[in-house]
């Protein structure tokens, strides 16, 4: 009887055993549901409009996601993240603001990378004529001229490496409008509240109401390159981790080159 009872208390160890380790081969419920969640966003204002078309395609082959944006200056989200917001992915208009998060501990190691790249440019309003190079702001119809608040706004940050590379800097900062973020810029200029501005290529191939009049040289300003990451209190890591590898994809870049942004 003791015999009968040893046989089934090891065969009911070795069931249970191999019942165990046939379940660890097997996707977790949590894993799966984790990939599928709700994933929160920060984003430069810049990407406003090309992140919500990549929004759209990436639902299509992730139904079961859904991602929230917060679109705003870098340096205000930054602020945000800071703050203790709850973050997921954080996607800047500049590099300084996502090195300040990794050099902290605060990204998912392996998931920092550049989503784009971009140009800064002068723009008008329509309306206005006779002015053809940066060197044009010091004349005395230009009254006001927009940038971003160089502090927490990349654009500014990129404007003002311009404007001083250009030696015309101190000639004209008495002119200078802030606004909070790159987008307030274009909309100054688009009303007419400000003469000209300084604004990524993007921001002003999406209006009718301002005109481009010439592209800064490259050289005179840091890099302009969008860098991401996932945030390490993400409560949805592997959700956040399938965005930005998603991001990287040919279809999201695809999308991305269509509005105007450069390949990394």
């Amino acid at each position: 009887m003791k015999r009968r009872q040893l046989f089934a208390f090891i065969g009911a160890a070795v069931a249970s055993l191999l019942l165990t380790l046939s379940l660890s081969f097997l996707p977790s419920s949590n894993v799966v549901a984790q990939s599928n969640g709700t994933v929160l966003v920060s984003a430069a204002a810049s990407l406003k409009d090309v992140m919500e078309e990549i929004n759209t395609a990436y639902k299509q082959s992730n139904p079961g996601a859904t991602i929230k944006y917060n679109f705003g200056a870098s340096g205000a989200l930054l602020q945000q993240i800071q703050q203790g917001a709850p973050v997921d992915v954080f996607i800047s208009a500049g590099k300084r603001q996502v090195d300040t998060l990794e050099q902290s501990g605060q990204l998912v190691a392996g998931t920092r990378g550049v989503l784009a790249k971009n140009r800064l440019v002068l723009i008008v309003p329509k309306s206005v004529t006779g002015v053809t190079s940066f060197f044009n702001l010091t004349r005395d119809n230009i009254k006001k001229i927009a940038i971003g608040e160089p502090r927490s706004v990349p654009a500014g940050q990129y404007a003002e490496e311009v404007l001083k590379k250009l030696g015309i800097y101190n000639k004209i900062k008495a002119k200078f409008v802030y606004a909070n973020n790159v987008r307030q810029v274009l909309a100054a200029v688009e009303a007419g509240n400000a003469d000209a501005g300084l604004v990524y290529r993007t921001d002003a191939k999406i209006s009718n109401k301002v005109k481009t009049v010439v592209a800064a040289d490259e050289k005179y300003h840091s890099p302009i390159q969008y860098p991401m990451g996932v945030l390490k209190r993400s409560k949805n890591v592997n959700a956040a981790k399938n965005f930005i590898q998603y991001l990287s994809g040919e279809q999201s870049q695809e999308i991305l080159k269509k509005n105007g942004f450069l390949l990394p």
